[in-house]
């Protein structure tokens, strides 16, 4: 990571670097860069998780000593909850960043009155709420609250970052997404907006189910300056596979998780996938590839004659893909709750993944929303039984994905999670699924 003098005021920061205060949670799942080689590992497409050579990572790592480097880092000590305080060198930034990329105020506040908080949420960036204290009036338009998201380590190339930028500006622009009001090299400023962030359960809501798809219909139906193959599902999954096959655990109960977990012969079990979803249609739309209960805002202060609550927000996984991966990522979500306390920090209950009527409601308001925007007749029967079977399968390729992340997750986050438990329960998940789908 960059050194404090972001701005100025060098003397501020200390180097303890901001690992104490990352917080697990659904909306967020880039990672930190491994010790062992990730090489170049930049795919089209890819948000957000591998780099081996930038700059957030390798100044980080010279800083200060690392347990990456002698030790696996998965956080299993933390059985009596998540820690909730700010330390000082990450408020240091904080500060400096809001003084710099914002105006008013934000220019004349004291560092010693300035306020910041964690925000709950994220199983790799970090989200700080930063304010101006009750007593500092704004001088003109400035936001008195703002959303600092700092990048985790992250899984693919610095170009990567670049996109993902121009993205949430773009998407800012068309109010699809929150304003952007500042960017830099270990995170960006966003515009915090009073919610009530969607917990699992509520997916499942009648009414909530039938927003997301109409959402997600609009989300499919853009147009964005980003290369149209679908090429993010299956480079990204190539490159974890490449990175778990090579992967070293130190800790006893790591090495025998991951051993449990290579039972599975997992490149065979890749083929398998790869030859299942080709013979599987799927349009190839503007995905958001991460539609789960943390990354849907329902909006306050909103106009009460509005149908509208709801928003999507983090995009950073976002590209051109296969339709069904959008349904079947979402679906499977249904199943994970990342708000729970205790070790291992999140709760799977796979009853609740959606039945086949639930998929259909969701579906079926997915396509109204659709038929508006392109006016098209289709035979609506036969689409629905089509993306019943597209949702779920690609739903395997969601298991897939997310459990080899985590088993690199589990080498590397500093993040206080149960990443190679929750490995473990994606790939039983995944194979459940294959038995009634493939």
């Amino acid at each position: 990571m960059q050194s404090c003098r972001n701005a100025t005021h060098s003397n501020c920061c200390g180097t303890e670097g901001l690992g104490r205060a990352e917080k697990p949670g659904p909306a967020l799942r880039s990672i930190s860069s491994p010790t062992f080689s990730l090489e170049d590992a930049r795919s089209p497409g890819e948000k957000k998780r591998v780099i081996a050579s930038s700059p957030l990572v390798d100044e980080r790592l010279l800083r200060s000593p690392s347990p990456l480097l002698d030790d696996d880092s998965e956080a299993e000590s933390f059985r009596d909850g998540r820690s909730d305080e700010v330390d000082r060198d990450t408020k240091c930034r904080a500060f400096l960043w809001c003084r710099d990329f914002l105006s008013g105020s934000w220019k004349t506040v004291q560092e010693a009155d300035f306020q910041i908080s964690i925000v709950s949420g994220g199983l790799s960036n970090l989200l700080y709420l930063c304010s101006l204290p009750e007593h500092v009036a704004c001088l003109g338009e400035e936001p008195r609250q703002v959303l600092l998201r700092v990048y985790g380590a992250i899984l693919q190339g610095v170009d990567s970052l670049v996109l993902e930028s121009v993205m949430f500006a773009i998407l800012a622009e068309r109010t699809l997404g929150p304003k952007l009001y500042g960017i830099f090299p270990e995170g960006r400023l966003e515009q915090y907006l009073p919610n009530t962030r969607i917990r699992t359960e509520q997916l499942s809501d009648p009414v909530i189910s039938a927003e997301i798809a109409t959402k997600l219909a609009h989300f499919h139906d853009m147009v964005m300056p980003f290369n149209k193959e679908p090429k993010w599902l299956f480079g990204t999954i190539d490159k974890y596979m490449d990175q778990v096959m090579k992967i070293h655990f130190v800790r006893d109960t790591h090495v025998k998780k991951y051993k449990k977990l290579m039972k599975f012969d997992l490149p065979a079990e890749l083929k398998s996938l790869r030859s299942l979803l080709a013979a599987t249609p799927s349009p190839v739309v503007f995905c958001h590839n991460d539609v789960q209960e943390g990354n849907i805002l329902m909006l306050e202060d909103r106009d009460q004659t509005s149908t509208e609550t709801l928003m999507l927000i983090d995009f950073e996984y976002s590209s051109y893909n296969y339709r069904g991966f959008d349904f079947g990522n979402h679906f499977c979500e249904w199943m994970y709750d990342y708000t729970y306390n205790e070790w291992p920090f999140y709760k799977v209950t796979p009853e609740n993944y959606p039945t086949r009527e639930q998929q259909l409601h969701f579906i079926r308001n997915y396509l109204a929303e659709q038929h508006r925007l392109s006016r098209t007749d289709l035979d609506q029967a036969q689409i629905e039984e089509d993306l019943i079977i597209e949702a779920n399968r690609y739903a395997l390729a969601s298991h897939f994905l997310w459990g080899l992340w985590s088993i690199i997750q589990a080498k590397i986050s500093k993040i206080e999670f149960g990443y190679m438990d929750y490995a473990q329960s994606r790939f039983d998940a995944y194979f459940k699924q294959k038995k009634l789908f493939s």
